[in-house]
């Protein structure tokens, strides 16, 4: 299989990797694409092995002309998410497949040009939602479907994004709405599509709240901040602030963003206290499914520590997991009780409480991504999925609908139907 990689940030090293390295005997990178030239140097000399005169590379002003060069099966879509949906489109109408990181994209103009693109050409859409594929998340699904607990009426689920991780969103472009659809469409993708996947619905009607609590000019000068910079780059107080990303002394994003700074101007390192921010910091989502369950959802931005928990209420018991994540987010530890600990609870009415021995995995997010890459470069090898852990266009946009439904509802301090915004927008989804 050929592959062209089209975003050249720090996601599409994963890709890469697996395409070059990992399972490089069956699959081969044909094409570059990025509109950076630096980032585009950095990640062609990191391939391994390179054949001949190395992958070709492409500015993004010449995606097509990439196409038709070199002619890949496949492109994997690595850009900033509110870009997805001109690649994908693009290269569906060129008659490639799609490979696209998560959200799928972030409004639903660009989900309906996405929809209308996959059902014209037929070329399939794979959504990479790795988190389906962490042993632990597989477990739960599985329980679930066992019956354990019976048919699922409610669901409690909290994600925490700690000081580190959490902040990080709020120096990108992941800090402007239009640009990610905020949390609740970029991360919160994840946790909707799992959701939809555990329980096999789809939401009906969405209703939330969401404000900026943390990450603001007023928290600034109450942690002694004021004057602060634009940026931490040469920021006057750097030194007495604990939310300091030094692209200095850390040399991959020294690589891939302050050296790259001249190409396009980004700022990998915009304050995180700046008055410019446009996307929430705490967020609470009530959904009701399509088979009647409920949601009760929680995403807090700035929480003490990282991790998840989520129980779900059955009409023969509950079942709940917990997880102390850690997320080497720029090459640091963060030392801290219970780190990486994970604990499922099995408790059936008339029966005692069931401590779980949890499935776990080696690799990245808690050993998802050496398991989703293998589905992705090797199926035929691997074999099919008991789980059906792949998503289409179709798990892509349900993922995002939550999240979409959710921003409306925030703006507008209203329940949303989901099946009337999707007439409202021309796009019909089967459930």
């Amino acid at each position: 299989m050929k592959y062209a990689i089209v975003g050249t940030g720090s996601r599409h090293a994963m890709f890469r990797q697996a395409i070059t390295e990992t399972y490089g005997p069956t699959n081969e990178l044909v094409g570059l694409c990025d509109n950076n030239a630096t980032r585009l140097t950095v990640s062609a000399n990191s391939i391994k092995d390179q054949k001949g005169n190395g992958v070709a590379t492409y500015d993004a002003a010449q995606f097509d002309q990439m196409i038709a060069e070199q002619k890949p099966d496949s492109v994997v879509v690595t850009v900033p998410d509110y870009l997805h949906h001109e690649y994908i489109v693009r290269a569906l109408k060129s008659g490639c497949n799609v490979v696209t990181e998560k959200p799928m994209t972030t409004d639903l103009a660009k989900m309906k040009a996405i929809l209308d693109a996959q059902a014209e050409t037929g070329k399939s859409v794979t959504v990479t939602f790795n988190y389906r594929y962490t042993p632990a998340r597989t477990q739960l699904k599985e329980i679930i479907q066992s019956g354990a607990i019976g048919d699922i009426t409610m669901v409690d689920f909290r994600w925490y994004l700690d000081r580190v991780h959490g902040a990080d969103y709020f120096r990108r472009w992941h800090r402007y709405k239009d640009k990610s659809g905020g949390l609740l469409v970029h991360k919160s993708t994840h946790h909707f599509d799992l959701l939809n996947w555990w329980i096999g619905s789809t939401p009906k009607t969405v209703h939330a709240n969401g404000k900026l609590a943390f990450y603001t000019p007023e928290m600034a000068e109450q942690l002694g901040l004021s004057g602060h910079g634009e940026r931490c780059h040469d920021c006057p107080v750097a030194d007495k602030c604990d939310f300091e990303l030094d692209m200095v002394d850390d040399e991959a994003l020294r690589k891939l963003y302050l050296d790259a700074e001249d190409n396009d101007g980004y700022l990998r390192d915009k304050c995180v206290f700046a008055d410019d921010i446009t996307i929430e910091d705490s967020m609470q989502v009530g959904v009701h499914y399509a088979n009647n369950a409920f949601l009760n959802y929680t995403l807090c931005a700035y929480s003490p520590w990282e991790g998840l928990e989520v129980k779900f209420h059955g009409t023969k018991g509950e079942l709940t997991h917990r997880h102390v994540e850690v997320h080497g987010v720029f090459g640091g530890e963060r030392a801290r009780m219970e780190t990486g600990k994970m604990t499922t609870e099995l408790n059936v009415a008339g029966k005692p409480p069931q401590q779980i021995k949890v499935d776990e995995g080696e690799g990245d997010h808690g050993g998802a991504d050496p398991v989703m890459l293998g589905y992705l470069f090797d199926a035929e090898n691997v074999g099919p999925d008991p789980y059906k852990r792949g998503s289409t266009q179709v798990d892509g946009a349900w993922s995002i609908l939550t999240g979409i439904a959710a921003n409306e509802s925030i703006a507008t301090g209203k329940a949303i139907e989901v099946d009337e915004l999707l007439k409202a927008n021309g796009i019909e989804l089967p459930r």
